[in-house]
């Protein structure tokens, strides 16, 4: 699943260069992150089913809550046009990242995105769409710090994450760490600021977004990434939807959608992304 020790390539200068100008940092403390809301995407269509999907808008900026309590995010933008292509109508529910995974098993929701990684243990209880996005994990520390530089490295030392993860599952490998989990990747990151953990092992685009808005003062990414991820969007085993999910996502990359999505969140052009999950 994991692929160490990947050098930090243009897709990480992409995001250094591009993520500082176009967004802003959630709070860092996010009374929204362990409760549940609802709020409908302005989207209709004309087969008029409508999908019920989750999201953790604590992820910036995948998703996140704008000055007036919209959803906004990546993510956002890509499900919306994704569902407008399929035929759609799309509400979006806050969720807990640990119960999104849950409430796809219970069928409470019909879909699910949230830079959720594509990986085979997920893959065993949920099923996932083409994927949307490469991604990557990457290590936070503070400025000062010389002595972390690779996974390696994290051996004996603190080390904080979100959890229900990538990252928390990556850290929680590291012999002798000390792992501490929160409920948003901002509660982790904040953690480092305030010198209580060593490092943060975090989606690298995040963590970027993180430290270029600068909300987040005294942190650096190391110059490695640890993993190369895609992300997917979940849903339920079976799902009814899953091929009209493809096909639309399908679609808006083949018509450039994807494209001015993309450009309009990291200022830069998009990788190329495969068709099935690698």
């Amino acid at each position: 699943m994991f692929e160490p020790k990947i050098t930090r390539s243009l897709f990480l200068k992409q995001f250094l260069a591009g993520l500082s100008a176009t967004l802003i940092l959630s709070a860092c403390t996010n009374p929204d992150s362990n409760t549940s809301s609802t709020n409908s995407a302005t989207e209709t269509s004309a087969t008029g089913k409508t999908i019920k999907v989750a999201t953790e808008p604590s992820f910036p900026p995948f998703e996140s809550k704008g000055t007036g309590g919209e959803l906004v995010g990546f993510d956002i933008d890509l499900i919306k046009a994704v569902g407008q292509s399929a035929g759609l109508t799309v509400e979006f529910e806050s969720l807990p990242f640990d119960g999104i995974i849950p409430a796809l098993q219970a069928n409470t929701i019909d879909a699910a995105i949230s830079a959720i990684t594509i990986t085979p243990e997920r893959a065993q209880t949920v099923s996932f769409s083409r994927p949307y996005f490469k991604a990557g994990l990457a290590i936070a520390v503070r400025q000062d710090n010389t002595a972390i530089t690779s996974l390696d490295s994290l051996k004996n030392k603190k080390i904080a994450a979100q959890i229900g993860t990538t990252g928390a599952k990556t850290a929680r490998s590291v012999t002798g760490a000390q792992v501490r989990e929160f409920d948003s990747a901002p509660l982790a990151l904040q953690e480092l600021v305030n010198g209580n953990v060593d490092a943060v092992v975090n989606d690298a685009p995040v963590t970027l977004d993180a430290i270029n808005t600068g909300k987040l003062k005294g942190l650096k990414v190391v110059d490695q990434l640890v993993t190369q991820e895609f992300y997917g969007i979940a849903l339920p085993k079976n799902s009814p939807h899953l091929e009209a999910i493809n096909n639309g996502l399908t679609e808006i990359i083949a018509n450039g959608t994807y494209a001015q999505i993309y450009k309009k969140w990291f200022d830069a052009e998009p990788p190329q992304l495969p068709k099935t999950i690698p």
